[in-house]
């Protein structure tokens, strides 16, 4: 790491009493020497977390309060947006990533000229309720694009400032931080890194998160291959439907020329009303993102609102260009 350089780590927090405290000693000790700041985004807990940070009262740390619970991305978004730092630093603030491997990441990043380190956990501390949705999604991303990386999931990055800033992160896509950058452009390495249990809180994970995770992968996956140009994918599911429905009737219309019933079968029916459905369904869902993104872009809009910043101590440092 370059002492030179200004370094700001962009944690969300949620509910996360007693690790808030815990993470902000747990970062001094990692940066001690280094110009760094910490940008604690709080998504509008409901225990102690901000009473912990405000006590703490480090002149490194910035809080943003946001005015209710936007998600994940959301808040890291307006962590994005503050961070004036040459790098930019992502954890979760479960203290399960440990920021003591922050050093070697940004090693990697600065020798290897990458835009993007990430983190792969080894010997996770996860229950295979969570682990196993992560391996089907890490292994379907891997197959279907040329990003080799085996864990998606892990929050603790190290970004170029510009590589972070020019994400767009809406709904719940902080999950697919580094797909997102590899379609950018983005150069990205993996680097096996520390990961521990929970020590306080619960896990926000729930089930319904494994069908939020499939819909944002097929989503971002038609936004790559098909984006620019949608009648390769719907014109091919057109060509098919077309012609099953056609084969279907010619076999239909030979069947009542030579004298059987035709008018009883609802089976047909039913088939072509499914197949339309479905497409219809996946299209507007797909329509409906690009209005959603069209109405923030547009107007230079964000999907979060600010309640509060507060600023621990002068912003002391400016960004480095050497």
């Amino acid at each position: 790491m370059d002492y030179n350089k200004f370094y700001s780590l962009v944690i969300p927090m949620y509910n996360e009493e007693g690790n808030a405290g815990l993470i902000i000693d747990r970062i001094m000790e990692t940066m001690n020497g280094y110009r760094y700041e910490l940008i604690l985004v709080d998504d509008n807990s409901k225990d102690k977390t901000v009473k912990e940070i405000i006590e703490k009262n480090d002149p490194n740390v910035v809080l943003i309060q946001l005015k209710r619970n936007y998600g994940q991305s959301s808040a890291m978004m307006a962590g994005f947006d503050y961070a004036s730092g040459n790098y930019i630093i992502t954890l979760d603030g479960d203290m399960q990533n440990d920021p003591s491997d922050i050093p070697a990441m940004v090693d990697l990043l600065e020798q290897g000229n990458y835009d993007l380190v990430v983190g792969k956990r080894q010997n996770r501390q996860d229950s295979s309720f969570k682990t196993i949705p992560s391996k089907i999604a890490n292994m379907i991303i891997k197959s279907s694009t040329k990003l080799n990386i085996s864990d998606q999931g892990c929050a603790l990055k190290v970004f170029r400032d510009e590589t972070a800033k020019e994400l767009n992160l809406y709904g719940e896509n902080h999950r697919f931080i580094s797909l997102m950058a590899h379609l950018n452009g983005a150069r990205i390495a993996e680097i096996p890194v520390k990961h521990h249990a929970r020590q306080f809180g619960v896990s926000k994970y729930k089930i319904n998160r494994t069908f939020k995770v499939i819909n944002d992968l097929l989503l971002i996956l038609f936004n790559q291959k098909y984006l620019s140009k949608p009648i390769y994918l719907f014109g091919n599911i057109g060509l098919i439907a077309f012609s099953l429905g056609m084969f279907i009737n010619v076999y239909l219309f030979i069947a009542k020329l030579l004298g059987n019933s035709i008018g009883g079968r609802p089976l047909l029916i039913l088939g072509i009303l499914l197949v339309f459905i479905g497409i219809q369904l996946f299209t507007t869902g797909i329509i409906l993102d690009m209005l959603m993104k069209t109405y923030y872009e547009s107007q230079n809009k964000r999907p979060f609102n600010i309640r509060k910043i507060t600023s621990f101590g002068e912003k002391k440092y400016a960004k480095s260009i050497y």
